[in-house]
């Protein structure tokens, strides 16, 4: 039953992430993507809390696997914002690239440790 949960969270995700690029894509333009970056970082930041918050013992493991590997799989996207670093370097636009990339990491790691220190709070 539990791989049933995941993959209905998984699509929840998907159709999240859908959703969500879409909306920061109509007011912010398709040149940088802002979408993605924002997708990759607020995700980061839910796994972190969902972590913390089984860390804490507050969730058990089948809302960890749930929520965090099948709605937090279906958002994030590596492999979009890996396509998107490339595609802004194949455009010679290497600063944007540069950004992208570091700001992604940098952010999404940031985001996930201070959602960890949330999951912990409770």
């Amino acid at each position: 039953m539990t791989v049933l949960f995941i993959s209905l969270a998984g699509g929840s995700g998907a159709l999240a992430r859908f959703i969500v690029d879409g909306l920061v894509r109509t007011r912010l333009g398709r040149r940088f993507p802002w979408g993605t970056m924002l997708i990759n970082i607020s995700g980061s930041l839910i796994l972190g809390i969902i972590t913390g918050l089984f860390l804490n013992h507050k969730v058990g493991m089948n809302t960890k696997l749930i929520l965090g590997t099948g709605f937090c799989g279906g958002y994030t996207t590596f492999s979009t914002a890996s396509f998107e670093s490339v595609r802004l370097i194949e455009e010679k636009l290497y600063s944007q690239a540069f950004y992208q990339i570091m700001g992604s990491l940098v952010f999404s790691v940031a985001f996930a440790g201070l959602g960890i220190w949330i999951g912990m709070l409770f």
